[in-house]
């Protein structure tokens, strides 16, 4: 039986950005480019209007910025689309928030075709953590490290804090089964009770508080 299309929301506010990127994902099959926004409000309304399966996002936008429409956007849409900022510099502390906030993910905008394209695929069909290398250098650059480690982390049991430090590597559940000899449905449990321990709606969100409390070596 063949997947429905990926359905993609394009937010950003310069219109020739916004072109490349719709005749890049247009052109690939199973990929559909639902809407458009220039703003970061109007890309709230549209995402909530169109309810598409990945945002890409621009971190900085007129109105509301790529994080307060991320933030707002997981706060009302269940389950939310998986969002990837879009940023012209990798070290950008927008970027960082964005993450901190919701965000799948981040892309640059010199992004070879090709890796968008994966990127895309990626968060829209797998629960892999997008780029885990690039998450870790931002979290070296900009991670708000805790003076004392958080309660979660003596909370964790021995296999929810190897799990974890899987999800950190960009192992997919299925992944981390085979690593750990125990069956998709075991690993799935163990990564709730990471994201309920830890306080986070999802894998990117529990790594990057991995990293701030100093569980998981950031260099």
């Amino acid at each position: 039986m063949t997947q429905p299309a990926i359905r993609i929301v394009l937010a950003d506010d310069e219109r020739m950005v916004r072109t490349a990127l719709r005749a890049i994902l247009s052109a690939e099959p199973g990929l559909e480019v639902a809407g458009e926004a220039t703003t970061g409000a109007e890309a709230v309304s549209v995402v909530r209007e169109l309810r598409p399966d990945v945002v890409l996002m621009d971190v900085r936008m007129p109105e509301i910025d790529g994080i307060r429409a991320t933030e707002q956007i997981n706060a009302t849409l269940e389950p939310p689309p998986r969002i990837v900022v879009v940023t012209t510099f990798e070290n950008d502390s927008y970027v960082y928030d964005a993450l901190r906030a919701g965000a799948a993910g981040f892309l640059l905008k010199r992004t070879d075709a090709d890796t968008l394209v994966q990127a895309v695929r990626l968060v829209a069909r797998t629960d892999s953590l997008l780029f885990p290398s690039a998450v870790r250098d931002l979290a070296a650059e900009h991670g708000r490290r805790a003076s004392a480690p958080p309660a979660w982390v003596s909370r964790l049991t021995g296999r929810e804090s190897e799990v974890l430090r899987h999800m950190a590597a960009g192992l997919t559940n299925a992944e981390i089964a085979r690593r750990l000899d125990v069956g998709p449905a075991t690993v799935k449990s163990h990564v709730a009770a990471v994201l309920a321990k830890t306080g986070t709606r999802d894998r990117t969100q529990a790594v990057i508080a991995a990293y701030e409390a100093g569980f998981l070596n950031a260099r």
